[in-house]
């Protein structure tokens, strides 16, 4: 039978079988684990700090792999080539930005979330409010991002066609994420990343094995059957300009994707948040090296996956099956190992997705509970702090959880690109530029910061709200559908897929003037108390005075 029959045909019952052999073993550790957990707000956001360099480094890996990075990255190597690895270029090279600029000050002077660095040396309620509002905008269009792939998962995977039953299975995955979040909190959720990086990691490894051993171990043998297969103009596989390049508009493209994902990794949230989890400045460096490491060994992977997709499947066969692009990972797995391969590909899928809303689902939280009701509404007087804060945290997570399942579903089936895209460009627009601000300049101050949080999130709201992701693109003629999320108008006048080019540098502008504007000056001990934490993770309090 024609391979996309074959996994539309493939055994639901047995994919669901090893996605719930999944469940079951992880919940078992999340609750285990649990036991040994304090009711502290320590613990419920960063586990007490109580996880090491390679540990942490492991469980980023696992919250930054997302189903994207698994199988769209694949998906674009197989139809684009060269074009393709570029994304994993980009996700991988970013880390470099964290390693060098962010993860070990970051880590010195924060607690549980980005904002405790951002008000630092600032206006506590107007910064942390800030800072709260673009953590759960970035949150929230990840979120809805992973959660509607969970629905195009269950159309390819398990041969659910219905939204009624895709709806089921989408909001089955957020009644799992909620149970790790309540049960385990953040030291939970990094045993579920981490194991979800070591599934995802050896079953890439074992197909990359697998395809190589088909051509002779040879990649170059791969890359020229993925040509041959591809037919006539098969070659531009191997060369710049399948996607990007064709204009200037795609080239211009190409450079603010690059720029977005570069610089916005560095201000993601839940990746942030991961730097409190170690104990020491150290080995937060160490656990970034350590995601990198892995991070790199998995694109790595996906060259192979996505020439030897290209090659065994084909890319017409790709494009014409359910989820597009985003099948031939699962494509391959069905060619390479039958339903056997395929319900194991299924799983790591669904683990993947599983981890990492899991991760955003818990930084959201631990957002609105320390920074918005804490800080904003109850100004820091709270009895009983640690305790209430964690049950705030606790009724924020089912309460997040519910809006990404709606959410996932509402957003079933159409083009969710451009969130992920969203969710970048506001991390690197809104967050990315007020961090380098608050810990590299002096004079930086709270106007500037609200300047450029707000600034930068809304420029990146219009910009992509009029863009042709949204609305007017032309017409695919294989798929008879626009590109664009909403289909039969044309309102766009911004002409990049991506704002980051403009709201970038736009962002650190408004962010320059809002300061050097302001008649506010900087506390100048809290500045020189920062500087001495951040950069040696002493308490800056007492170094300051002796």
């Amino acid at each position: 039978m024609p391979l996309a029959q074959g996994v539309a045909g493939s055994n639901p019952i047995l994919n669901l079988a090893i996605f719930g052999l999944f469940v079951v073993v992880t919940l078992a550790i999340v609750i285990r684990v649990s036991k040994r957990a304090s009711s502290g707000a320590s613990d419920f956001y960063t586990a007490g700090g109580g996880f090491s360099g390679p540990q942490n480094g492991v469980a980023i890996s696992g919250d930054y792999l997302s189903a994207a990075s698994f199988l769209g990255i694949a998906g674009a190597i197989a139809i684009n080539g060269y074009d393709g690895f570029l994304y994993s270029v980009g996700f991988l090279v970013a880390w470099l930005v964290a390693l060098l600029l962010v993860a070990e000050l970051l880590r010195n002077t924060g607690k549980y979330t980005m904002g405790d660095v951002l008000a630092f040396r600032m206006r506590q309620r107007p910064v942390r409010a800030a800072a709260a509002t673009s953590t759960l905008a970035v949150s929230f269009f990840y979120l809805l991002a992973q959660m509607a792939g969970a629905g195009g998962l269950v159309a390819l995977l398990l041969n659910i066609t219905s939204k009624t039953g895709q709806g089921v299975v989408i909001a089955i995955v957020g009644a799992v994420m909620i149970a790790y979040v309540l049960i385990g909190g953040m030291r939970g959720t990094t045993w579920v990343q981490i194991i979800k990086a070591v599934l995802l990691i050896a079953g890439a490894g074992i197909m990359t094995v697998w395809v190589l051993a088909k051509f002779g171990f040879n990649l170059s043998s791969v890359m020229g059957a993925a040509v041959d297969r591809a037919g006539q103009g098969g070659e531009k596989l191997l060369s710049p300009g399948a996607q990007y390049g064709k204009n200037g508009t795609t080239r211009l493209d190409f450079i603010s994707l690059g720029l977005a994902l570069v610089l916005g990794t560095a201000g993601l949230p839940h990746i942030l948040m991961r730097f409190y989890t170690v104990p020491t400045a150290k080995e937060a460096r160490r656990s970034v090296v350590w995601a990198i490491s892995l991070i790199g060994l998995f694109y790595l992977f996906t060259l192979t996956l996505g020439y030897g997709a290209g090659a065994l499947v084909g890319p017409d066969a790709i494009k014409k099956a359910p989820g597009g692009a985003n099948s031939a990972a699962p494509l391959l797995a069905y060619e390479l190992g039958g339903t056997i391969l395929l319900g194991i590909i299924a799983a790591v899928a669904f683990a993947t997705i599983l981890a990492v809303v899991a991760g955003l689902t818990i930084t959201a939280s631990a957002s609105f509970a320390h920074d918005i009701y804490i800080n904003v509404i109850k100004h820091g007087k709270v009895q009983d702090e640690q305790h209430t804060e964690v049950k705030i945290a606790r009724r924020t997570a089912i309460v997040i959880g519910i809006v990404a399942i709606l959410g996932g579903i509402l957003a079933n089936g159409q083009n969710i690109a451009f969130l992920v895209a969203l969710a970048f460009a506001v991390a690197a627009s809104a967050n990315l530029p007020t961090i380098l601000y608050s810990l590299f300049w002096k004079r930086f101050n709270t106007m500037g910061a609200l300047c450029s949080i707000y600034g930068g999130l809304g420029i990146t709201l219009i910009l992509i709200i009029f863009s042709p992701v949204v609305s007017g693109k032309p017409v695919d003629p294989a798929t008879g559908r626009s590109t664009s999320m909403i289909q039969g108008v044309d309102f766009h006048w911004f002409p990049l897929d991506n704002p980051g080019l403009v709201s970038i540098p736009l962002s650190f502008l408004l962010g320059y003037l809002g300061t050097v504007l302001s008649k506010e000056r900087p506390n100048a001990k809290k500045v020189a108390e920062m500087e001495v934490k951040s950069l040696t993770g002493a308490d800056a309090a007492k170094a300051l005075v002796h």
